[in-house]
Formats: structure tokens, C-alpha cells, sequence
């Protein structure tokens, strides 16, 4: 019988095959008391079992292919800390030799344990950790279980092949509840067309290695790997985010016709890599990427960006059991991501982490409201050594190329002076080293809606702006937007976001000063002319949504543009108005 499934759309595309249904290793799992002498072979179980798995990916990543995506061997890492941190492991030594759990029993109860305490974060990249998480102790369990980890199917065929084009056998996607990094680069060179998980968000590693190898899928399909079955017929739709089963045959040639335009396009936009970004009416627009790991920065030059406008340096503190880089370690970091983009600039994110993210040794308990809490900036401004630390590093780093430097989450004048004295002293610090450094752009985020009302202040003691609307519009809207409760009132077009946004690009263009847009709606296509319209000239996204946003721009008149934005903006409703079409 025919039905359809409606998740999250991560990666574009249309997909069309049978199901090959993965099953999770947790589910299986027996819990009972052991014997006191029982727990040094318990023990040893599980050591055995990670010893296994941390071989296993530590091989993975030795034999990368040249052409993996580079979030993918970021990820395998991060489960090749986790795998050794002392939270996982010392917790489920405790319930083996205190509580007589099974191994598997402790292994899960600590499980709980720690996922409890990424559920309480903020960011929507860091909770959805908690599945890397979930994914290393699944990999230890088979292993325990004496299970054979996913293998590819064999005598398959690639996922290009298509019974449209004679084949004999169908391309196949793969369901599951939720994928590893590991078992992603297992299947990279596979027969999978296409990828449906049961969890999952935006974030969420299988959609960001989804959107890096350009492969349909669709996350947060809910129970997706119970209610389809193995062989079964699908269309996963990775523009709409949803997943039909069992289709009819006049609906699979629909969606084959579909693909085929879609394929048609990608190979349009393709060759826009190279053609400048400016409108019909001759105006320059700078597009960029956003970007987690210094290896980022090769793939975003590679995909056409003109720079980074966001590197979310976070990523060099996360998995690290409290132990934060130093100031060579991450001085190398962004050294090598400012040569690997080559002469165009990169703008770095200071640590946007806080009490609420998981760097151990400097955590708290419990938090109130962690969204409100000591983060960003706050944290930053709190813990003045590891911040000049890094700020000795970006100096540093800037020797080698065009580096911007912004600041996440500020809202008060006592935050920006207290910043802009840090930095100071940082160059003070590195001249009384001796230590060369380059000049670096100051700029700040406007993520938070005092910010953008005293945005005429930040202009005057910083060199650029960047929005971050994916936080202002939380703030913004009182919206918690990873609560499932309340996510349908997230809304990028609410007439407040939409006059705080605008009110930022206005103010930036009367000072002669820089404003970009790096959240989610800089590389939604049905935003651009509006931010266009509104006179955005600086965009900043993943790197795979570049062409499209591009192809936009080019068809763009802002002469058009503007007085319809206008429209929209004085408009009850501005998504009605957004909906018609442009002269």
C-alpha cells in the first residue's frame, strides 16, 4: 500500500529504488547482574569491543580516498574521541563494577547518561551530537554481539544505473534510524542512490555529508526504518523532505522525468562556477561559505566561493574532554585554512561555545536557559586567557593571507569595548613575544534584537557586520527553534525579522560598511531577491547551495527588486507578498 513520509529536505535531489533497511544494534541488547567475578571479564568485554571499533575507524581514515568530503573525516574523528573519552568510558566502568551491570547494560545506562546532557544544549550542531554518540556505542555493540559492521552489498550495480536505462538490477537507498560517519564512507562508493534516517536534523551529520557527496536525503523521516520495508519500492524527494513508498508506476515515471530535469539543471549550473556574480543591472554581489574545519576551505574554493564568511572555530574545541587547544595548535589550524583559500579572505567566528556546550572542564551542572546563558561572547569575555589565546592565533594566522576576525552574540557597549580591549592586548602580547602577525577586519554578529536596534553603535567601532538569523530569529521570536512544539512559529518572514534585518543592511550601507547574511536563509533561494531587494550585497552559505543562489543573482534587477522589497516589508503578511512574481 502506498504512503508517504515527510522529514527534513537536507540534501536536493530525487532518488528512486528499492529499500535496503538497517536495523539498530541497541534494541537488542539484554540486561542482568553479573557475578563480582565476573566483572574483570565484563570489563574487558568492552575494552576489547572499543579497542576493535577505534581500530577500525583509525584504518578509515588512514585510507581516506582523495575525493571524500571533508566534513566526513572531520566526523570519523570526532567518534575516535569519543570513543577514548574518559565520560563514556570511566561511566560505564562505574556501573559494571559498582551496580554488577552486563557490559552491554552499562554501556547503554551511561549512554543515557551523557545524552541527557547534549539534550540540554542550545546549538542545534552540538545536541545533535548526541548521535554521534548513540552511532560509536551501536559500532562497539556489534562488535559485541559478534555482529559483521554494515557491508556494502555486493554485485550491485552504481546508483546511476536505472531500470529506465536497461539495467537489471535497481539503484538502492538506504533506511535506517540514523547513520554513522563510518558507515557513510563504507557506502561512499556504494550503490546507494540515496539515504532516509528516522532522526536527524539540518545538522545532523548524515545531512551534512549528504549535502557534501550530493546525494538525496531525507532526515527526520519518523519510524521511517520500521514502517518501510526491506525491497521496498521509494522516491526520496530531497527538495520537498519527503519520502514516498511503494509508488504507483505512472508516479515513479513522474519523478524519473523529474530527475532527468533536475539532472539537466545541475549541469546548467555547473557551469556558472566560474562566471562573476553580478546582477542584470550590474551590481557586484560577494558570495561565500560557511565552513567547521580548516580543510573546508580547499572544497570552498573548489566549489566557486569567493571566500569564507563564516569559519565556526568551535569546531577545533568540541571532543576534546576539556583539554582546549593551545595557541599553536589552533594557530596551524587557521593557518592552513587561510592557504587553503588561496588569497581570498576568510572570516573566522570566535569560539561560539558556552556553558551549555560540551567542553567538560569548564561546564556547569545545570542550565536554567541555556539559550540565555554564559555563551559566545559571554564566555569568551569570561574566561579572558583562552580567549586571547585564540586571539593570538587568528593574529598570527593573518600573517598568511586575508583574515576577518567577528565576534558572536554581543548585545551590550560594555561587550564590544571589552573586546576590542582583549584584542589590543593580544597585539600587544604577540609584539612582546616577538611574534609576527597581520592586520585582521574587526566585525560583529548581529544575532541577538538589541543589537540590530543599536546597530548605528556597532558600526562605529567595527569594520563589517554579519547576521546571524538563525539565532535572531529565535530571539527575536521567543522561539526555541530545536523544540518540536513550537518549531512551526520559526518563522525567517515575521514582520519583526524582516524589519530587523533590514534596518542592519540599511544602516551598513549609510556608514559605507559591509553587511552579510550567514545563517540559513543567505542560501535559500526563494530569499535571495528579497535580501536582494533589500540591499544585501554579501551572502554566506554552505558551500553546495553556491551555484544555485548564484543562478538567482544573475537573474536578478535590483532596480526591480527594490520597490517590490519595500512592499514586502510594509506588508500585514509578507510571505503573500513574497509569493508573487516580480516585473
Amino acid at each position: 500500500m502506498s504512503f508517504s513520509l515527510h522529514g527534513l529536505a537536507v540534501a536536493r535531489g530525487i532518488a528512486i529504488g528499492q529499500a535496503v533497511v538497517v536495523t539498530n544494534s541497541r534494541t537488542e541488547v539484554r540486561r542482568y547482574f553479573i557475578e563480582p567475578a565476573q566483572v574483570e571479564s565484563e570489563l574487558a568485554r568492552v575494552r576489547a569491543a572499543r579497542d576493535a571499533v577505534v581500530a577500525e575507524l583509525q584504518h578509515l581514515v588512514q585510507d581516506l580516498p582523495a575525493d571524500t568530503p571533508p566534513e566526513l573525516g572531520a566526523l570519523l574523528e570526532v567518534h575516535l574521541m569519543l570513543l577514548q573519552d574518559e565520560l563514556l568510558t570511566g561511566g560505564v566502568r562505574q556501573w559494571i563494577t559498582e551496580r554488577l551491570y552486563n557490559a552491554e547494560w552499562a554501556l547503554l545506562t551511561q549512554l543515557e547518561q551523557v545524552a541527557r546532557q547534549f539534550d540540554e544544549m542550545e546549538d542545534d550542531y552540538l545536541r545533535e551530537r548526541k548521535a554521534d554518540l548513540e552511532q560509536v556505542v551501536d559500532r562497539v555493540l556489534r562488535y559485541m554481539h559478534g555482529q559483521e559492521l554494515l557491508q556494502q552489498p555486493k554485485g550491485q550495480l552504481s546508483p546511476q544505473a536505472s531500470l529506465a536505462d536497461g539495467a537489471d538490477a535497481p539503484p538502492l537507498i538506504l533506511v535506517a534510524q540514523d547513520l554513522s560517519p563510518a558507515d557513510m564512507l563504507q557506502f561512499k562508493r556504494s550503490v546507494f542512490a540515496g539515504f532516509v534516517t528516522s532522526v536527524g536534523g539540518k545538522t545532523s551529520h548524515t545531512a551534512i555529508v549528504a549535502r557534501s557527496m550530493d546525494i538525496p536525503a531525507v532526515v527526520g523521516a519518523r519510524a521511517a526504518h520500521q514502517l518501510i520495508r526491506q525491497d521496498d519500492w521509494l522516491i526520496v524527494d530531497g527538495d520537498a523532505g519527503v519520502v514516498l513508498v511503494d509508488p504507483s508506476p505512472a508516479m515513479i515515471e513522474e519523478y524519473r522525468f523529474r530527475q532527468r530535469q533536475v539532472a539537466l539543471e545541475r549541469s546548467r549550473l555547473a557551469r556558472l562556477r566560474h562566471t562573476p556574480a553580478i546582477t542584470r543591472d550590474g551590481v557586484v554581489i560577494e558570495l561565500l561559505a560557511n565552513i567547521e574545519q580548516p580543510a573546508d576551505a580547499a572544497a570552498a574554493v573548489q566549489a566557486g566561493a569567493e571566500g569564507v564568511g563564516l569559519f565556526r572555530s568551535e569546531f577545533l574545541f568540541m571532543g576534546r574532554a576539556g583539554q582546549l587547544p593551545d595557541e599553536e595548535e589552533q594557530y596551524q589550524a587557521y593557518r592552513q585554512a587561510v592557504e587553503g583559500m588561496q588569497g581570498r579572505p576568510l572570516t573566522i567566528r570566535s569560539i561560539d561555545i558556552g556553558a551549555d556546550k560540551p567542553l567538560e572542564k569548564h561546564g556547569r551542572d545545570v542550565f536554567l536557559n541555556p539559550a540565555l546563558g554564559l555563551r559566545a561572547i559571554r564566555w569568551s569575555l569570561a574566561e579572558p586567557a583562552m580567549f586571547r589565546t585564540q586571539l593570538r592565533a587568528i593574529l598570527r594566522a593573518a600573517a598568511h593571507g586575508p583574515v576577518r576576525l567577528m565576534f558572536p552574540m554581543l548585545a551590550h557597549r560594555q561587550e564590544i569595548l571589552q573586546t576590542l580591549a582583549q584584542v589590543a592586548q593580544a597585539r600587544q602580547e604577540l609584539q612582546a613575544k616577538g611574534h609576527r602577525f597581520g592586520p585582521v577586519q574587526l566585525g560583529a554578529m548581529i544575532e541577538v534584537p538589541a543589537a540590530a536596534i543599536m546597530v548605528d553603535y556597532f558600526l562605529q567601532h567595527f569594520d563589517f557586520l554579519s547576521i546571524g538569523t538563525n539565532d535572531l530569529i529565535q530571539y527575536t521570536l521567543a522561539i526555541d527553534r530545536a523544540d518540536e512544539a513550537v518549531a512551526h512559529l520559526y518563522d525567517p518572514l515575521h514582520p519583526a525579522v524582516l524589519q530587523l534585518v533590514a534596518q542592519v543592511i540599511a544602516a551598513g550601507q549609510a556608514a559605507g560598511k559591509p553587511v552579510c547574511v550567514c545563517g540559513e536563509v543567505a542560501g535559500d533561494v526563494s530569499m535571495i531577491r528579497l535580501l536582494l531587494g533589500m540591499g544585501l550585497r554579501s551572502f554566506s552559505m554552505h558551500p553546495a547551495q553556491l551555484l544555485a543562489v548564484k543562478q538567482e543573482v544573475l537573474r536578478a534587477d535590483t532596480r526591480k527588486l527594490a520597490p517590490w522589497a519595500a512592499q514586502v516589508l510594509r506588508a500585514d503578511h509578507p510571505a503573500e507578498v513574497l509569493a508573487h512574481e516580480v516585473a
